[in-house]
């Protein structure tokens, strides 16, 4: 491998010769050779429309000539093309402020820059960095970033998967079938009302996503180091938060206090408890699915699922629900990246929380899991539920719950005989009711509907 001689204020370093990355960014390679999680590719997208902002708006308040502003802006839409994205190689496990990205992305910006402009124009913190401090970038790139993905990637997929509940409600209209609490027999219930239950779950979470989001639309940027936006020009907040989001087609506001902009990141910690509360209804979901799928013969049996590929090594013909437990392992790692969210949150020291990289490495994984597996478990497995009409209605008849039609008429305490009874002897709750001498058959048959129960 070849290499050249890059310099920064801690003196000479061999960098990558192919590399437009600098000194910094290979002193943190070095020093930070840990695990195999990079800082998310979000993150740098996210970056270069802040990059690209701060360089419009620098320009527009005389401090950055317009010949750097269009460079930096013109390597900025590289970045977001994904042109670039081999520059960026940063284990997450770094810096706790992010420092080390920060300089990354600008010493990208400005050795690309350089040679597009063919001659030394830019440097990475007087031109690239100016007016801004890795301390007000990094959580602005979180907040940018967080925001962009959600409403672009999980709120579609989510969307799309309450639908594909609305169309299954639809088909299934008319079924009755056993309800069940605490995993035993219970009153009856259409198959819809059991599949609303489900799509009125999302629609809930998506509501409490979307409105989260408004505390993730204001930015740091201004702050600078402390939070005192030392070194910062006045009305730069305002007028880079408007530039970024002319740039993402977002809206995004300038935070009213820098101090705690810097410091806490309980804005990110609660849009992630939404994304947790999404996780736990996707895992009753998928898991009432696996139950009503289960069998073919010894299990509940109530539902088909699409039989995707085989299940066993050993047992052949054997079909398993993959994609329920697909989705219910992929909401485990987003209740377990919800801890390391909030632990991160917590670690406000002073004026900088300083565990920026793994929180919102744990948050776009979330995002991008739950995504990922809506949309698999929508197309290869919702899509194609059907109800076993047969096996419902076999499962209705035989509930001994339905005992509560005649309770009204003859009692809670003997209607529990008649389902002792019934249980006991293994006959029917008519036979069990007659034999007890509670109802005359004609008065049973008067009040005894299943199907009407719901």
């Amino acid at each position: 491998m070849e290499y050249r001689i890059e310099h920064d204020s801690m003196g000479n370093i061999e960098v990558e010769a192919d590399k437009y990355f600098g000194a910094q960014t290979a002193r943190s390679l070095s020093n930070f050779k840990i695990g195999t999680e990079k800082i998310p590719l979000e993150v740098i997208r996210a970056f270069a429309y802040l990059k690209a902002a701060c360089a419009t708006t620098n320009n527009e308040l005389g401090k950055l000539s317009k010949e750097k502003a269009d460079i930096i802006n013109a390597v900025c839409k590289e970045i977001l093309e994904g042109k670039l994205d081999e520059h960026f190689p940063l284990s997450v496990w770094q810096t706790g402020s992010g420092t080390q990205s920060n300089m990354n992305v600008n010493e990208v910006i400005t050795n690309r820059g350089n040679e597009l402009a063919g001659k030394r124009l830019l440097h990475p913190n007087d031109d690239v960095n100016m007016s801004q401090s890795s301390n007000d970038t990094f959580p602005a790139a979180m907040h940018i970033a967080a925001l962009i993905e959600i409403s672009d990637k999980l709120l579609p997929s989510l969307n799309e998967l309450i639908l594909a509940f609305k169309k299954l409600e639809e088909e299934n209209a008319g079924i009755v079938k056993s309800g069940r609490t605490h995993l035993q027999d219970a009153t009856p219930i259409a198959f819809s009302q059991e599949i609303s239950g489900w799509r009125a779950s999302l629609e809930n979470d998506c509501n409490q996503i979307s409105n989260s989001l408004e505390f993730i639309k204001k930015l740091a940027l201004g702050a600078t180091a402390v939070g005192t936006g030392l070194n910062c020009p006045k009305g730069f907040d305002i007028s880079v938060a408007k530039n970024i989001s002319k740039l993402t087609g977002k809206e995004f506001i300038t935070d009213g206090n820098k101090f705690h902009a810097l410091t806490s990141k309980s804005e990110l910690s609660f849009v992630h408890g939404s994304l947790s509360s999404l996780a736990t209804d996707l895992m009753k979901i998928a898991n009432d699915i696996r139950w009503l799928s289960s069998g073919p013969r010894c299990g509940l049996g109530e539902i088909f699922i699409p039989e995707n590929e085989p299940g066993s090594s050993i047992m052949p013909g054997k079909v398993n629900p993959t994609q329920c437990e697909s989705m219910t392992m992929v909401c485990v790692q987003v209740m377990a990246n919800n801890v390391a969210v909030n632990m991160a949150s917590s670690q406000g020291n002073f004026e900088l929380n300083v565990f920026m990289p793994v929180l919102i490495h744990n948050f776009l994984q979330s995002v991008r899991l739950l995504s990922d597996g809506m949309d698999s478990f929508r197309v290869h497995c919702v899509c194609g539920i059907k109800a076993n009409r047969q096996k419902m209605h076999e499962n209705l008849h035989n509930s001994l719950m339905l005992v509560t039609a005649i309770s009204p008429y003859i009692g809670y305490e003997s209607a529990a005989k008649v389902a002792k009874l019934a249980h006991k002897e293994n006959i029917s709750l008519k036979e069990a009711t007659l034999k007890l001498d509670l109802m005359t058959e004609e008065e049973f048959d008067k009040v005894f509907k299943p199907e009407e129960m719901v």
